[in-house]
């Protein structure tokens, strides 16, 4: 049986698992990346056109598919509304509460991801056990908790998920119980990829490449080094690119032969028209955030910016606003990307299958639909 891939290995390396990789060896080779402070120009690249950029690529998978977006109407329209009003009851609570709660949520997201391209990588392997499936889990669920562990119990930590004290402390003993458990558990997946190999079975590339390279960029941008800079290139890239590249992958194939717009930007060739309206929408929204809340980058937008300080009570509804792509991402993430029956025809737009009876059904409806948004 030979290894399967989502798309092809130049597409899985070089965008699923290679970026958090590549970054890794960025910021362990090139000294100046570990410098206190982000520069300007790292911020504009890595936290706007990756970051930021990602949140909206949801928009292609969402609000932009009118069937997908027809389908579940009510659960798109709000959740949005949910998160602006439980934003501001936290954010008059306290500004701290807010960012606190937003950043927990943001961890979340950011390890269910790295679970979420494990379970893909899993189910292309057809013959598996239990077993593996479970040590594969606490593989890639131990990569990140360590390094989360770590970074609660260490106050020297030089950096922050949104601002300082976002995060709660904890005692020292729980990081070092978690770095046991993080030693062992990779020791053990380790010797059962060995065991898997010299009993003649296939390698799974894909479920390896994750977790190392998950391990990797949280190891060294949260533990080894202590760099604002450092974290927010291996944190970035490693989460930011190969989601842009999975919702890219899913629409290639979902909207191929529909004749649609979709159809089109999906395209290899029409790449930069795909990625241009993400880079777009995140620039404004950080420029509106600069403008009206951080006033620190002032140079990247123009020069624009007020003086004057808003006052408490617009704050408590527009901070919480501002945040509403983000905050939307992550908890829609929690439906969209599964792989049952609430996503119909997703397993075949993620892995190059046939389409089931049922979900073939929707695919004329699908066309006519997306035919009329032309």
């Amino acid at each position: 049986m030979t290894h399967r891939w989502m798309r092809s290995a130049p597409f899985d390396i070089g965008l699923i698992f290679g970026p958090p990789l590549l970054s890794t060896l960025v910021a362990l080779l090139i000294p100046s990346l570990r410098v206190m402070d982000t520069p300007v120009w790292a911020w504009v690249f890595f936290v706007i056109f990756i970051d930021v950029a990602h949140v909206y690529s949801s928009l292609y998978r969402i609000y932009l598919d009118p069937q997908e977006f027809s389908r579940r109407r009510s659960l798109y329209l709000n959740v949005p509304l949910a998160c602006w009003v439980v934003g501001v009851m936290l954010y008059r609570h306290s500004a701290l509460a807010f960012w606190r709660v937003l950043a927990y949520v943001a961890v979340f997201h950011f390890v269910r991801q790295q679970y979420g391209f494990l379970r893909i990588y899993q189910y292309l392997q057809s013959a598996r056990s239990r077993l593996d499936d479970f040590l594969d889990a606490c593989a890639i669920y131990a990569t990140m908790l360590y390094p989360l562990a770590f970074w609660h119990a260490d106050p020297a930590r030089k950096f922050a998920w949104f601002v300082q004290g976002d995060f709660l402390r904890l005692p020292t003993a729980v990081a070092l119980a978690s770095r046991w458990f993080y030693g062992v558990i990779l020791a053990v997946f380790a010797l059962r990829q060995v065991q898997l190999y010299a009993q003649g079975n296939t390698i799974n590339w894909g479920k390896i490449g994750i977790v190392a390279s998950t391990a990797a960029a949280w190891y060294v941008g949260i533990v080894y080094l202590n760099s604002d800079f450092a974290f927010t290139v291996t944190n970035v890239v490693a989460h930011g690119v190969p989601y842009i590249a999975l919702v890219w992958l899913y629409g290639n194939r979902k909207f191929k032969g529909t004749g649609s717009w979709l159809e089109f930007i999906h395209r290899p060739a029409m790449l930069a028209l795909f990625l241009l309206p993400l880079l777009g929408a995140a620039y404004f929204e950080e420029g509106v955030w600069d403008i009206l809340v951080w006033k620190e980058h002032a140079s990247v937008f123009g020069g624009l910016g007020f003086s004057w300080e808003l006052p408490r009570a617009a704050m408590n509804f527009l901070v919480p606003f501002l945040i509403l792509p983000q905050a939307t991402h992550y908890v829609l993430d929690a439906w969209i990307w599964k792989l049952n029956d609430s996503n119909p025809g997703l397993r075949s737009y993620l892995f190059g299958e046939e389409l089931s009876p049922q979900a073939s059904k929707s695919l004329p409806a699908m066309r006519a639909e997306l035919s009329r948004s032309r």
